[in-house]
């Protein structure tokens, strides 16, 4: 008696690799199981398939798909924040005044990419700045960010 590989026996392999990947940390299971079931619909149109076939397209198919990941939707979902960073990756920033004649000489600045989480700061400013002014963040007091005017050079 010889051993048939049917359809289902990829889609349930499919479905076990995608489902080890809840306990395995390498992200790699996921796209062995989407090919996987690739293979499934691959082999379920076209059922004259050998064994030898399914596998390397299984395998081509895993390559695929691991480095479609990797190469074009990973970067896609990087946080461009700076949200949960150091005071250093703040200091350096620089962004446009928007508004101006607050209390105790602030101002509100926005950033071009949001910083610590927002775009937009109450900021503390020594030297006089007026709206549209770009400055650059110097410091951090307390929930204000210190500024200073920024010079293009």
């Amino acid at each position: 008696m010889e051993f048939v590989v049917e359809p289902w026996h990829w889609f349930v392999l499919g479905i076990l690799l995608i489902l080890s990947e809840l306990i395995l940390p390498a992200f790699a299971a996921l796209w062995f199981g989407i090919a996987a079931i690739m293979v499934c619909i691959l082999l379920w149109l076209f059922p004259m398939m050998g064994f030898t076939t399914q596998v390397v397209t299984w395998a081509i198919l895993s390559i695929l798909c691991t480095i479609t990941w990797f190469k074009f939707i990973k970067p896609l979902s990087i946080d461009k924040t700076k949200a949960g960073l150091s005071r250093e990756a703040t200091i350096g920033q620089v962004g446009m005044v928007i508004q101006t004649g607050l209390e105790h000489g602030q101002v509100i600045v926005r950033f071009s990419m949001p910083v610590l989480g927002s775009d937009e700061w109450n900021c503390r400013c020594d030297a006089p700045v007026q709206v549209g002014d770009r400055v650059r963040v110097i410091d951090i007091q307390g929930n204000d960010l210190v500024v200073q005017p920024h010079s293009s050079s």
